[in-house]
């Protein structure tokens, strides 16, 4: 059976065995192999089996899927080449033995490496942290609590006392420029 087996640096080693038709790859728990790291997309790729090949479909991702260092939207993964996703390389190894031109061993690192235009995302907010209350955020049921902003109210008075200034010179300068009666 086929597997994807991580070569990135604090997830060596970890690996997810390919024996569904529709793998999903993806930063959130909802995907059927999730990788938890910042520059893999919350939805990054499909693994399709079709038949005897291991298809690579993206998703659109922000950082996109690589195999072998070129671009892909979608297409054929064989044993032994490097699929890489933001940041994270991994292998696709077959059941062969490993050390096998089929199944290199998993400590090799890949000798072509693409230009990383990799942008890391920050991660959005969870289900679980919606129904356990978002940090910062009133859990309480009262709502939005109003933030003493003094600068806006320091604005204000500003802009007040410099309306009521224009209103007095202009009345004073009606007042002058009008003619005075005669006596």
């Amino acid at each position: 059976m086929a597997k994807l087996v991580i070569l990135s640096q604090g997830l060596i080693g970890k690996f997810h065995e390919l024996n569904v038709d529709k793998t999903t790859v993806g930063r959130v728990d909802d995907n059927t192999f999730p990788i938890t790291d910042p520059s893999v997309s919350s939805h990054h790729c499909e693994i399709l089996l079709r038949g005897a090949e291991v298809v690579v479909k993206d998703l659109n991702s922000t950082n996109g899927s690589f195999i072998n260092g070129e671009k892909i939207t979608e297409s054929v993964l064989k044993a032994g080449q490097i699929l890489r996703l933001g940041q994270i390389e991994m292998r696709l190894e077959s059941a062969a033995a490993p050390g096998t031109a089929e199944a290199p061993a998993a400590a090799q690192s890949p000798s072509k490496k693409g230009p990383d235009n990799t942008v890391v995302m920050s991660r959005g907010v969870s289900l679980t942290d919606l129904e356990q209350g978002a940090k910062g955020f009133d859990t309480s049921g009262k709502g939005f609590s109003k933030k003493d902003n003094k600068a806006n109210r320091m604005f204000l008075v500003i802009a007040v006392v410099v309306v009521v200034i224009i209103i007095v010179l202009v009345a004073y300068a009606f007042l002058s420029a009008s003619p005075k009666p005669a006596q």
